[in-house]
């Protein structure tokens, strides 16, 4: 799907620098505009805004919910708590709509704002696009008075409470059991260690202060290097690393080695497979899983469906296609019958959960092996120089070098002024040769945008 370059909403909500382009005028003015929408709609119910440590939080959500409530819908405040809580609570308590304020694992100058329909679930694109053409006219919008004006309501236990106490029922007992758990000093910093502590096991805390200073840098699932020492150190079961807003979740086994969100597919898969719980027996993924994935899942009689990146797809995927489990390599893991959207806390319940009743995690990891695959950010200052002339043809050379025995994806993040490149083949040396050289060409040709 083309959503377009100049696009208001991302794959990922309206993301920028906070305080430059995501400003407090542009909060206010998206609260005003999808309360009107939503309000439109007939949902005039509170909508629950949650958020994560960044500095920038506070302000955009004071701005944020003084929109809402000008055009006369509620605002619930549930505090720092994870995205998938924000998800999950927005469905649980019949809201009109959730809004998460987070850039998830961008840096920490960054923030977003992700807006959930009443049942979890993303906003449809053109519910997006309805909203995006109102906020430049924002100001012309009705504005209620008196007792119409909306209010903001405190409502951060009972929402850690609940949210808490969802995931504990996805899980085992945990009891005996040493788990590292890595916050990244972000939205899951608190819920993550107690929900595992609910659960009996005994959790070593590792960057979990909600430090907006220090959202996810060199830590949680962005650098496991932390993680993977403190494992060692303290000869963990397992240990697992969120993300700024915990919607994804990476693992260490016993060992220290790395366990990716592809292990986590064939290992839940397997699991629901063999409960006769993976309907058509079909998981989803997206085009950056690794094809090993999909002959570990073969070998099980199971399906691989591949998306666009983003979770956005898979979910699309899933529930177009009646499917339950899916999810991205970098740890974004979407059980539908939990929760719509990618969960890092329950991720991390089931896998523990698993791991107890098989022994290990290192063991159940073996189910997958993963083919060389080579991973290349590069810097841009203007993403569509992907396209340039020199790009596609650098492209096309190794696409054809390759063969059928590899796959090549170039493509814009959607949600960071990066080209991303992904290359896959039997020999690794050779692969990063092939990465490095169309990483060049992309540096070169975003000097040259625009091409000629």
């Amino acid at each position: 799907m083309n959503r377009g370059p100049h696009r208001l909403f991302g794959t990922d909500g309206v993301r920028g620098i906070a305080n430059a382009v995501l400003t407090p005028e542009l909060a206010f003015a998206l609260g005003r505009a999808g309360a009107y929408v939503l309000a439109s709609q007939g949902r005039r119910r509170p909508v629950v805004i949650g958020r994560d440590t960044r500095c920038s939080g506070t302000m955009l959500e004071g701005a944020l919910s003084a929109g809402i409530c000008s055009v006369g819908l509620d605002v619930v405040h549930v505090g720092i708590l994870p995205t998938p809580a924000v998800a999950w609570l927005t469905h649980e308590w019949s809201a009109a709509a959730g809004v998460m304020i987070s850039a998830s694992h961008n840096p920490i100058d960054d923030n977003g704002i992700k807006f959930f329909a009443a049942d979890g679930c993303k906003l449809p694109d053109a519910v997006e696009d309805e909203i995006a053409g109102l906020v430049e006219n924002a100001s012309s919008l009705p504005r209620p008075v008196g007792a119409r004006v909306g209010r903001v309501h405190d409502r951060r236990r009972r929402a850690r409470r609940k949210y808490e106490e969802h995931c504990q029922a996805l899980g085992a007992d945990l009891s005996g059991k040493t788990i590292v758990v890595d916050g990244a000093h972000g939205a899951g910093h608190a819920v993550g260690p107690a929900v595992l502590e609910r659960l009996g096991a005994r959790v070593v805390r590792l960057h979990c202060t909600p430090n907006g200073r220090r959202i996810n840098v060199n830590c949680g699932s962005t650098d496991l290097r932390p993680l993977q020492a403190a494992v060692r150190a303290h000869r963990a079961f397992l240990g697992v690393a969120f993300d700024g807003d915990a919607d994804r979740a990476l693992f260490v086994d016993e060992q220290g080695d790395i366990v990716t969100g592809d292990h986590v597919l064939a290992i839940v898969a397997r699991d629901l497979m063999s409960r006769g719980e993976l309907p058509h027996a079909t998981v989803v993924a997206t085009v950056m899983s690794n094809i090993g994935l999909e002959r570990a899942l073969a070998t099980c009689g199971i399906r691989l469906v591949r998306t666009p990146v983003g979770d956005r797809y898979v979910l699309e995927a899933l529930r177009r296609g009646g499917y339950r489990l899916g999810g991205e390599q970098s740890g974004h893991i979407i059980d539908i019958q939990a929760n719509p959207t990618g969960d890092g806390i329950a991720t991390a319940v089931r896998v523990a959960s698993l791991a107890v009743h098989s022994g290990s995690l290192h063991a159940l990891s073996q189910v997958l092996q993963l083919s060389p695959q080579v991973l290349v950010n590069v810097a841009v200052s203007d993403k569509r120089c992907v396209e340039h002339a020199s790009v596609r043809q650098t492209i096309a050379d190794v696409e054809r070098m390759l063969g059928v025995d590899g796959r090549l994806l170039v493509r814009p993040s959607g949600t960071e002024q990066l080209i991303r490149i992904m290359i896959e083949g039997s020999d690794e040396a050779q692969i990063k040769k092939w990465a490095a050289r169309i990483a060049d060409d992309v540096r070169r040709a975003s000097t040259e945008w625009p091409a000629s």
